[in-house]
């Protein structure tokens, strides 16, 4: 599936609307250039499963929990991880155990650690400065 939006707003839209395909155990691994709308695309998530907080980039923290109406959510931001040990020392396999959805930036710092099966979303620039062309696949199923 292959969305472009022209506004952060729209980007964040999708995200919304692509969280009614998502259910525990489901893990999204997010690619695309820095300040390409992964996280609004994840805060996006957040709100289609009902959560009304404030969702920010865990840059510094790594991780981010949330309880929504539609289960527990973690969601990483893996630019700061430059190899698998350090997921192992955060306890990141842990998050992978089927009982929440996990959203993971940067994921391919965690290539080898993602399960058989799981979701991507690729976000890319588009023509015009705002544009993201957005492409949701899933892989191993």
């Amino acid at each position: 599936m292959e969305q472009i939006t022209h506004s952060p707003e729209q980007t964040e839209a999708f995200g919304a609307e692509y969280a009614k395909t998502l259910v525990p155990g489901d893990v999204v691994a997010f690619s695309g250039d820095l300040g390409a709308g992964k996280t609004a695309f994840s805060r996006g998530v957040l709100h289609g499963l009902g959560y009304e907080g404030r969702v920010t980039s865990p840059t510094f923290a790594i991780a981010n929990e949330y309880q929504t109406p539609g289960g527990a959510v973690v969601h990483f931001d893996l630019y700061r991880i430059l190899d698998s040990e350090a997921l192992f020392e955060i306890g990141f396999d842990e998050y992978l155990d089927g009982s929440r959805i996990v959203l993971i930036e940067w994921s391919e710092n965690a290539r080898d650690l993602l399960p058989a099966q799981y979701k991507t979303v690729h976000i890319a620039y588009g023509t015009d400065e705002n544009d993201r062309i957005i492409t949701c696949r899933e892989v191993g199923a």
